[in-house]
């Protein structure tokens, strides 16, 4: 409140107030206004921010308050947040930049690693002080497993990160059994360890559709390997060699009839194929040579490998091939090496220093082969399945039944190491396979085995179900499909079938012919002059047949319906055509209430005169006064005449004709039309009578007519409609309505062009005419 001149002025304070903000009525948790102005003005905004590790309620650190007339505009809120951590060899599981205090944000380790806890999955919480740990996963590790005691293992470590080998070899005297290295795997080492025993082999088994390439023996010795190959046209799966190891062979290989042929032989440019005869099966080889003038580069021969032919040779011009640089480790020449050149097909030795034997190499198109190097590559080998001394062989892996080989089938040996370890993963069945349109399912089992499968609503991986479609229909594409890891492989369609020409019908013809017709298209019947149809006039394809078409009847009427209250006005005719309308009339002491016509609409009669009796029966008696010539029945408008008569020498009392005082007879009557009242034979002033128009009429004018000064205000009149010719009966023009027309397919115009647009005028269509 404020006091001025000792006068207390209790509403301009508050006025003040509401005029301005002050800084010190607002306080941010958390936060504060960045400016540092105290008071703001009406409608004034600034900003305020949130403290570090705090962001406003839609994750900004700042945000926008106003000053309003009743204060501030909202309380600002700063909340703890928590910003997305970096992860290290980890994925996360939300797609968030920021989380809430208390939010809880779950992670997983990526291959070969885990958390400190041992587990591969974890999680972190945002907490006051931030997130509640380290998202991060470290590589897994392996320990120094229990072995053989007579085993040594090396190199000796605390522990062996993923990837690394562990050499072992046995006391003097002692036999390794096992593998003699094994890798530290995210799943541990693998394979098992060996032992240190003395055990020999029987001899290895036989291999079907295959054959072994060492001389058969009674016993072998721990470690021995024999080598198999498979007869012609069969594919090997499996390692081609097997080892004794504690007394058992390892895993044999399979031969597999390969089915796959190849196609054609691939054209050698400047060269020729020597004659050979298809198909060409897995294992087949064929022989290429260069024309004069040019030279081979590659293999002469090329082989069918599962379906596929090996890289062909190249055929150089022979004056195109390039020179082969010399090299330093070549004999001395008097010139220096790099400025020697070598032809194609020179063949150089060369000795390593410190060595003894000779290298050799041949120039072959500008490359030597094998190339000229003296550094020795280490060999270095890889643990089982088997051991195999050379760097870069591969390995084929066969996964356990109901397990499926995820990624490569083989795995290769590098620098001492298997890679591209492959995984084999449990086989995944499917659900019910999708329903097609028009199609089922074609099912070899019996019903005993449906009705199993269904109530399991599974199908093993690899089930191939094939479809057949509905008589009318074909299939788009391939019929089968395949279940494969839990998924079905995509459906083919059904397709409905073309049509050709549409059935003939009597009295009807087709709006656009066509030779053939697409499934779902329709066609469209006219039917003659005098011709119509109950139902629609089109019909569809459905697949190689047409449905079913309506028949084209005649739309004209006989046998004239008669009325007990209204004759015919014309003579009687045998027929009448659709659109066609017949007048009748009432009988005496009869009125028409409505229209005097009914209409022939597609072989059916539509309306019927409505005839009023409005005849008077015993006219009222009045005192003092006989009727005279009274008769039992008078027409509508005839009078009945009273007379007074001389009684014992004194005439009756007369009867007496009073003013009306403005009132009104009966309304007037419309053609087509009557009121919606019942006729009185008197109305007062200013009484108000509704008109309306029969069935198939339209009104034009004020429905309502008002009594006034003894006269009915000018009454309205009904327009007839026009029906819409070969459409729904349904269907009509009203008065003012256009409609358009077109002549059938083979007929001209007969009438000017505008006639063909017409207009429906009071009940009347002028139709044009074609020829």
């Amino acid at each position: 409140m404020k006091c001025v001149s000792n006068i207390c002025l209790p509403f301009l304070y508050a006025f003040s107030l509401l005029e301005t903000c002050s800084k010190s009525n607002i306080r941010i948790e958390n936060g504060f206004l960045s400016e540092s102005t105290f008071t703001y003005p009406l409608n004034k905004q600034t900003e305020y921010k949130c403290k570090p590790g705090y962001v406003t309620a839609d994750g900004k650190t700042s945000g926008l308050i106003t000053c309003l007339k009743n204060g501030w505009s909202a309380q600002p809120v700063c909340i703890k947040s928590c910003d997305r951590p970096v992860f290290e060899k980890a994925r996360v599981k939300s797609d968030g930049t920021w989380f809430r205090l208390n939010d809880r944000l779950d992670y997983e380790c990526v291959d070969g690693y885990e958390n400190r806890d041992g587990r591969t999955t974890g999680s972190i919480v945002c907490g006051q002080d931030g997130w509640s740990d380290k998202a991060a996963c470290y590589e897994r590790e392996c320990s120094i497993p229990e072995m053989d005691p007579y085993l040594n293992a090396y190199p000796r470590k605390e522990t062996y990160k993923v990837g690394d080998v562990l050499k072992f070899s046995c006391s003097q005297g002692r036999i390794m059994v096992g593998a003699d290295s094994v890798q530290c795997y995210h799943f541990g080492w693998s394979p098992k360890l060996p032992t240190c025993k003395v055990k020999s082999c029987a001899p290895p088994p036989q291999l079907l559709n295959g054959k072994g390439k060492e001389i058969h023996k009674e016993e072998y010795a721990h470690n021995e390997v024999v080598e198999y190959a498979c007869n012609p046209r069969f594919l090997m799966k499996g390692s081609h060699k097997i080892q004794c190891v504690d007394g058992e062979w390892t895993a044999l290989p399979v031969c597999i009839e390969e089915e796959r042929t190849c196609g054609n032989i691939p054209d050698l440019d400047h060269g020729d194929v020597k004659p050979s005869v298809p198909p060409y099966h897995h294992g087949d080889s064929v022989e290429f040579s260069c024309r004069e003038a040019f030279t081979m580069i590659g293999p002469r021969f090329i082989t069918c490998i599962s379906g596929e032919w090996t890289q062909p040779p190249q055929c150089i011009a022979t004056d195109e091939l390039r020179k082969c640089k010399g090299s330093t480790l070549f004999p001395p020449e008097g010139r220096p090496a790099h400025k020697i050149e070598y032809d194609h097909n020179t063949n150089k030795s060369y000795q390593c220093r410190g060595k003894s034997e000779h290298k050799h190499s041949i120039c072959i198109n500008g490359e030597w082969d094998p190339k000229v190097d003296c550094n020795e590559a280490k060999i270095q080998l890889c643990p089982p399945p088997p051991q195999v001394p050379n760097d870069g062989e591969k390995i084929s892996i066969l996964c356990k039944e109901n397990y499926l080989i995820q990624d490569a089938e083989e795995i290769v040996c590098k620098d001492g190491r298997w890679q591209s370890i492959p995984r084999c993963t449990e086989k995944i069945g499917c659900s019910q396979p999708p329903q097609i349109d028009h199609g089922t399912i074609n099912s070899s089992s019996s019903a005993e085995e449906r009705r199993e499968i269904h109530e399991q609503r599974l199908y093993a991986h690899g089930t191939k179900l094939s479809y057949t479609c509905e008589e009318g229909f074909e299939i788009s594409e391939n019929n089968v499909i395949i279940c494969h890891m839990g998924k079905w492989s995509s459906p083919p369609q059904c397709v409905g079938l073309p049509c050709g020409l549409p059935p003939y019908i009597q009295n009807g013809v087709i709006s656009h012919k066509k030779d053939s017709y697409q499934y779902g298209e329709e066609v469209t019947y006219d039917c003659d002059e005098g011709f119509g149809t109950d139902g629609p006039a089109s019909i569809r394809c459905l697949g190689g047949e047409w449905s079913r078409p309506q028949d084209c009847i005649s739309t004209n009427c006989v046998n004239l319906p008669t009325f007990e209250d209204a004759v015919l006005t014309d003579q009687e005719k045998d027929f009448y055509r659709s659109g066609e309308q017949v007048a009748f009339k009432c009988l005496s002491y009869y009125q028409l209430d409505g229209s005097n016509t009914i209409q022939c609409i597609k072989s059916k009669w539509i309306g019927r005169p409505a005839c009023r009796d409005v005849s008077c029966v015993n006219p009222p008696q009045v005192e003092n006064a006989i009727i005279h010539n009274q008769k039992s029945r008078y027409q509508s408008g005839e009078r009945a005449r009273y007379e007074f008569v001389c009684l014992n020498g004194t005439w009756t009392e007369p009867p007496q004709c009073k003013d009306s005082q403005g009132k009104c007879g009966p309304p007037p009557p419309i053609d087509n039309g009557d009121i919606t009242s019942l006729l009185q034979s008197v109305y007062p002033p200013g009484m108000i009578v509704e008109y309306r128009c029969q069935a198939y009429y339209e009104l034009q004018g004020n429905r309502k007519v008002v009594c006034q000064n003894g006269e009915w205000s000018q009454p309205p009149k009904c327009l007839g409609k026009c029906f819409k010719l070969l459409l729904d009966p349904g269907i009509i023009l009203v008065h003012k309505d256009t409609i358009e027309f077109m002549c059938q397919y083979g007929y001209r115009q007969l009438t000017p062009k505008h006639t063909f647009r017409a207009t429906c005028r009071e009940g009347k269509v002028v139709y044009p005419r074609c020829g």
